[in-house]
């Protein structure tokens, strides 16, 4: 069964891109995010390095893609080895991301990045700050959205684990960081 989920996925990717906004990174294939410019509407924060971001901040949201990343650990029983493909993933992307950012015709605008993620473990060794989602219902929203790929990603686990050990976060990274870690 989730053989044939993983195939339909894959057949249904390319429509659900081509109804996004979503752009790819790199053309070679080798980013594993796929982003879109966005306005900030959650509430103002203040990161570590001192950049603020207020509603209507122009940020870079980052989407893993997902079918991509499940269909390379289909495979893969060990958790611990499927976090570090991830992790390896997201580390080897993020030089790509700053530089098709340094290069974006509104680079002046950007004040960071961010993405809405369930895998949060590790992600401050990147260089990403975790920020709570605080509105209950876009927080159970968002959990919902992301249980397919919870679901999908482990061969033996129970839809109530999923809901209780994981909810989804902010992570927030200000483009100034990016270019300090990141930048080629």
């Amino acid at each position: 069964m989730r053989g044939f989920i993983f195939s339909f996925w894959q057949k249904i990717d390319p429509i659900y891109y081509s109804c996004t906004r979503l752009k790819y990174v790199s053309d070679k294939g080798d980013n594993i995010f796929r982003i879109r410019l966005t306005k900030y509407k959650g509430r103002n924060i203040v990161l570590s390095d001192g950049t603020r971001i207020n509603k209507n901040d122009t940020l870079v949201k980052i989407h893993l893609h997902n079918v991509r990343l499940l269909m390379e650990m289909k495979e893969i029983k060990s958790e611990l080895r499927k976090a570090k493909i991830i992790y390896r993933h997201v580390q080897n992307s993020l030089p790509g991301l700053e530089f098709y950012i340094r290069h974006h015709f509104s680079a002046h605008n950007v004040k960071g990045i961010i993405g809405i993620t369930l895998l949060n473990k590790g992600c401050e060794r990147l260089g990403f700050e975790i920020i709570e989602i605080i509105n209950p219902v876009y927080k159970w929203y968002k959990t919902l959205s992301f249980l397919p790929i919870g679901v999908l990603s482990h061969e033996s686990v129970k839809l109530n684990d999923v809901l209780k050990k994981q909810r989804p976060n902010y992570l927030f990274m200000s483009t100034a960081k990016l270019s300090k870690l990141y930048r080629v």
